[in-house]
């Protein structure tokens, strides 16, 4: 019994060390907050360009028509509803890309890293409180669709900037996003339903 104890707690700092090794996720996670902070410069950049292009700017008109990709056989001296759907789809991906970013960078902390202690905090997030790494996954997925809608959507709207192989294969992708989240959602129901009758 003696040698049992002690080859225990001969292991004890090496558990330590391996526990430890979550902080390396940390300049991960400061990463994306980087990130995030591109997305918001690109953000105002796209939205400036596209209160100046409603005021007349023709410069700011091309930067955005550059940017979404938008061609058309007459020149374009003034914003068109279908530039401005483009532009705010555009903007509404900045978001839920941003959404998407959050929750990696709140969530997957709170579930690998360290508590954040947000208990009884005005501004907590109602999905943390009961956070974990299977929850996470399922609101990724369904994040990933809603990002993967916009972009069918933007392409769809563009259709005539894009071949037809592009159009397939975009809604192609988005199936498959769709069925992956659906099979991630039952997984999580299943092993969810497993654990409670174990209980």
């Amino acid at each position: 019994m003696r040698s049992t104890h002690s080859s225990s707690a001969a292991l004890r700092p090496l558990p330590s060390m391996i526990f430890a090794s979550r902080w390396l996720q940390l300049p991960l996670y400061l990463g994306l907050i980087a990130a995030q902070a591109v997305y918001v410069f690109h953000f105002w950049v796209e939205l400036i360009h596209l209160l100046e292009a409603a005021l007349g700017d023709e410069q700011a008109l091309q930067a955005l028509v550059t940017s979404i990709g938008y061609k058309t056989d007459a020149p374009l001296t003034s914003l068109n509803e279908t530039v401005i759907m483009l532009v705010v789809l555009a903007l509404i991906d900045v978001v839920m890309i941003s959404n998407l970013l959050i929750m990696v960078i709140v969530g997957g902390y709170e579930t690998f890293v360290s508590r954040l202690h947000l208990e009884g905090h005005p501004d907590q997030p109602e999905w943390l409180s009961h956070v974990n790494a299977s929850v996470l996954k399922v609101k990724l997925s369904t994040a990933i669709i809603g990002i993967s809608s916009i972009h069918l959507l933007k392409t769809f709207i563009n259709a005539a900037n894009y071949d037809e192989k592009v159009l397939m294969w975009q809604s192609i992708i988005h199936i498959a996003f769709l069925l992956s989240a659906l099979a991630i959602a039952l997984t999580d129901r299943l092993l969810s339903h497993s654990h409670g009758g174990h209980d």
